[in-house]
């Protein structure tokens, strides 16, 4: 199971939201380039970036996510308000696509066949329920529903957060997540919850799961990213 540490970007900023909430903030830092490099420095497969802003639709910090990805030799994946390839032109491994693979599937399903391998499904979702517009509004779909759209259509990969538990600290989803991998053959990344080092040895004992995006966990300095590499591999 690979390793994708997170850097949530915010106004230019690293931070953390609970439970999606943008009125609870943390801010960790203002140097996101600086964090990147840390963890490609710590090992990390992967750097997971999300730009807040563009996930709500207020603002875009794509020149500061284009800037990380051009820092680091590690494969950068990025989420939050992604609608298009452009950024996959400009030096970002794989996007995540959010709200946009609800309301305009085909358009995914396009992106998915003119970069293939490049484009994963981002599945937000509350009591299974897929959350749109910066995880601030209902969609009517249910997880199920995009799995066995997305499977036929070429996903990169499915990129699973139950919002109950992001930025809380409490552990993640691991039934939920062992049902859904068990369900499909598309790669499964699992985000939210990561607390402990023990969190990250389950979700690494669920066969076939592909990933594990943290956060919180890191930045408040739970575990480092060589001891969450280490576990992942256990």
């Amino acid at each position: 199971m690979d390793l994708y540490p997170s850097i949530d970007i915010r106004a230019g900023k690293v931070v953390r939201l609970y439970q999606g909430d943008y009125d609870q903030e943390t801010v960790y830092g203002d140097d996101p380039i600086a964090v990147a490099k840390s963890y490609e420095a710590a090992g990390a497969p992967w750097v997971h970036v999300v730009d807040l802003d563009a996930a709500r639709g207020d603002g875009s910090n794509r020149d500061l996510v284009v800037a990380v990805a051009g820092a680091v030799g590690t494969p950068v994946q990025v989420g939050g308000g992604q609608r298009d390839g452009s950024l996959l032109d400009a030096g970002v491994r794989r996007v995540v696509m959010g709200s946009v693979a609800v309301s305009d599937p085909e358009l995914v399903e396009r992106l998915a066949r003119e970069y293939p391998g490049r484009v994963a499904i981002g599945m937000d979702h509350r009591d299974g329920e897929i959350m749109v517009r910066g995880w601030e509004q209902g969609s009517g779909v249910t997880l199920d529903d995009l799995v066995q759209r997305y499977a036929a259509a070429g996903a990169a990969a499915f990129v699973v957060t139950n919002i109950a538990g992001d930025g809380t600290l409490q552990g993640p989803d691991t039934a939920g997540l062992a049902k859904l991998v068990a369900a499909t053959d598309v790669p499964v990344v699992a985000s939210g919850g990561v607390g402990t080092l023990d969190d990250l040895r389950a979700l690494a004992a669920i066969p076939g799961l592909a990933g594990a995006i943290v956060g919180k966990a890191l930045y408040e300095g739970r575990f480092t990213v060589e001891e969450a590499v280490a576990a992942c591999a256990a």
